[in-house]
């Protein structure tokens, strides 16, 4: 029997969590394209808070110092992510909490449902739980008869309306208040027949359900957006104080956290803490800043559980390129400036992480024949790369992807094809005068004849010029 061990570079498991799409990127882009409401959703969100952001952004002076300072924090994380993590699990062991391992979803799942079962409870309550999206802990509590209970207000939408998120700070970002209303109506128990759409009646609704849930519910299942390694303290940053709520009230509190998420120091933290709310929500800084070290006894959870999840992780660490996918902090600012993204929407992706940070982490968690359409998924324009608080080069990590990507064997022969005639002098001059008559061959001159007709069905084919290079050295 063989067995795969935290730091080894194997990929996520197929058939758990939600990493990979049902179909391929292009196919269900063109269902969302054709959801006119789907893109008026997205296209106000969108512009709405790049808005806000930028206005935030302009008032830091040395924005790009700090954007800088975050990448070098994050490099310096990968390079000594072993070494760090070990500190951490002394530091939070130290505070009287328990580390556990896990090296895929499968084995995160176990854990969690076991450490929860353990406590008798039949509930659990949720919140800053994208990582625990990413390993379809929902479906596994579930099997194993624990409800789970979203806090966050779009988590609960989404979960109330039996859909899926769409993006990372705001995952029901395509729904509408009119659609929030009709999922209250239809799923939320005890919520006022009589309720409207106005989004202070819609919070209201969602705060009266979730009160008794915090009040009477024992355990809390939490992610993290940073942990400390000097101390072992644990952050959740969060806009709407359910985050407060499910890390003090529980008697026990279970965090998931992926293992990049680990910084060094709090003068590192310090960094984050300024980019991420300016970059995300647009915010100078969170409204609810939670930070916990290990169990305080009468404060809080008496029993804390960190769960260190790999989930492929290590595979993304093993590539010199690829690792700065790591990097990401989730602030989602890539996706509010990606023009695919806007106009498909995150369930094109087909992955809990959408957008063109999703692009570019889905494939290398999953291995890159799972998710072969998504880095494909992108125009190649950069905004990703300017907007990026930590300096992620997407559009990099996009083309080096498309490199690994299995591609078609016709595909492989039309470029052999066309480096052959390159290589020949004669044959490359034949071949340009045979493309200017590729007008009369063409839809309205815009389109190559099939079997190359692929390349531009999203592309207009240039006009061929007047006149070669060929012919116009000639002629001087």
């Amino acid at each position: 029997m063989t067995h795969t061990f935290l730091g080894m570079p194997s990929t996520a498991p197929p058939g758990v969590g939600h990493l990979r799409g049902t179909e391929p990127f292009p196919s269900a882009a063109r269902r969302s394209l054709a959801d006119p409401q789907l893109r008026r959703n997205l296209g106000h969100a969108t512009a709405t808070i790049r808005a806000r952001s930028a206005g935030m952004i302009a008032e830091v002076p040395d924005w790009q110092q700090l954007r800088e300072a975050g990448r070098a924090i994050k490099t310096d994380v990968m390079a000594r992510l072993p070494e760090l993590l070990e500190q951490l699990e002394a530091r939070v062991t130290e505070a009287g909490a328990v580390v556990h391992w896990a090296a895929d979803a499968t084995e995160a799942n176990r854990i969690v449902t076991d450490l929860v079962r353990a406590t008798g409870s039949e509930r659990v309550i949720k919140v800053k739980s994208m990582v625990t999206q990413e390993i379809g802990l929902n479906e596994a509590l579930v099997a194993a008869g624990i409800a789970p209970v979203e806090t966050d207000l779009a988590e609960l939408i989404v979960q109330l309306g039996d859909d899926r998120p769409s993006h990372i700070l705001v995952p029901a970002i395509h729904r509408n208040r009119a659609e929030i209303r009709e999922i209250f109506l239809r799923a939320m128990p005890g919520v006022d027949p009589g309720l409207t759409d106005e989004p202070a009646a819609l919070a209201a609704a969602a705060r009266n359900y979730l009160r008794q849930t915090f009040l009477t519910t024992k355990v809390a299942v939490s992610g993290a957006n940073f942990a400390v390694a000097q101390t072992g303290t644990l952050a959740v940053v969060e806009s709407e104080g359910n985050g407060r709520m499910c890390l003090t009230l529980p008697e026990t509190l279970i965090t998931v956290m992926g293992i990049e998420k680990v910084v060094p120091t709090w003068q590192d933290l310090e960094v984050f803490l300024q980019l991420l709310p300016r970059a995300s929500t647009g915010e100078r800084m969170n409204p609810y800043t939670s930070m916990w070290t290990g169990v305080t006894p009468g404060d809080g959870p008496q029993a804390f559980h960190l769960v260190l999840l790999d989930n492929g992780r290590s595979a993304v660490l093993a590539d010199p390129t690829g690792r700065q996918a790591l990097h990401c902090i989730r602030c989602s600012a890539c996706l509010n400036v990606c023009p695919v993204y806007e106009r498909t929407g995150g369930h094109a992706y087909g992955s809990v992480y959408p957008g063109p940070i999703g692009a570019v982490l889905s494939p290398q968690l999953t291995g890159v024949a799972d998710n072969a359409s998504l880095p494909y998924a992108s125009s190649l324009c950069g905004a990703c790369y300017d907007a990026c608080p930590v300096k992620i080069n997407i559009p990099e990590l996009l083309v080096q992807l498309r490199d690994q990507a299995p591609h078609p064997r016709a595909e492989a022969a039309a470029m052999a094809a066309a480096a052959y005639t390159m290589d020949h002098p004669r044959l490359y001059e034949a071949a340009q005068r045979a493309v200017r008559l590729s007008r009369l061959a063409g839809r309205r001159g815009c389109a190559l004849p099939p079997p190359l007709d692929g390349w531009t069905a999203s592309r207009d084919l240039p006009d061929p010029p007047a006149q070669t290079f060929r012919q116009w050295w000639a002629g001087r």
